[in-house]
């Protein structure tokens, strides 16, 4: 998996252009997220409308893998750091929504959730986390190195750390067919990674590659969706 970095004076997340697990597809130019950094703490509570994320670019997630179902999700995400932490907020417009899984580390990701992959060790960009949440606050975590032939699932003690703020109910059962609007909000202590693996701290001219997605994997709408193109030929 190659990528385009383009070093500027802001800490900037990189488009993957395959999945992690596939460097075959090359696309010439990665999408560009310039991530702010935070003037102060930012309070968790899956607002997506307050004022500290009001002037905060947001990334759209609009790229399908596989069939693109009946109805199309609206999912977007903004991001923050700081010296401490990572900073992230989403935002679907949703229908056919529900929520069964209820531990960490539990398979979220069959539930609508959202997924944040990243490598934040820029000496070792194949190397990455990927967190996962659904959209009742369950989340699940891993670290993934192949080089060193890593693949870890993250301590829920950890996973604790991070700070979820969620808009829907913790369970979301029977199924939401009618049209919903629901939020995740995430704080990310940069030292729960720390605790894996090096990373490269955000700040200016840093680039990170990451991916956002958004899915469905069960229920009557089943969907996955990207901000970086993922080409799984």
């Amino acid at each position: 998996m190659k990528i385009e970095i383009k070093i500027i004076a802001v800490f900037l997340i990189t488009g993957i252009i395959s999945s992690f697990s596939n460097p075959a597809v090359i696309i010439k130019e990665p999408p560009v997220y310039k991530a702010s950094k935070a003037k102060a703490p930012v309070r968790i509570d899956g607002d997506w409308n307050k004022k500290e994320w009001k002037k905060v670019k947001a990334a759209d997630i609009t790229h399908y893998m596989g069939k693109i179902p009946a109805f199309r999700p609206v999912a977007a995400v903004k991001m923050m750091y700081d010296e401490k932490n990572l900073y992230l907020i989403f935002r679907v417009k949703d229908r056919f929504v529900q929520c069964v899984n209820l531990e960490y580390n539990s398979p979220v990701w069959k539930d609508a959730a959202i997924e944040f992959f990243f490598s934040p060790d820029t000496d070792a960009p194949n190397a990455y986390f990927n967190l996962e949440i659904n959209c009742g606050g369950s989340a699940l975590m891993g670290y993934h190195n192949a080089a060193q032939k890593k693949n870890i699932q993250i301590d829920s003690n950890d996973i604790k750390q991070i700070e979820i703020a969620h808009s829907l109910p913790k369970k979301v059962y029977p199924e939401i067919i009618d049209p919903v609007t629901w939020t995740i909000e995430c704080r990310i202590p940069l030292a729960i990674l720390e605790k894996y693996t090096t990373i490269t701290a955000p700040g200016p001219a840093i680039a990170w590659r990451a991916n956002f997605y958004k899915i469905a994997e069960e229920g009557s709408n089943p969907h996955f969706i990207t901000w970086s193109l993922v080409n799984n030929v």
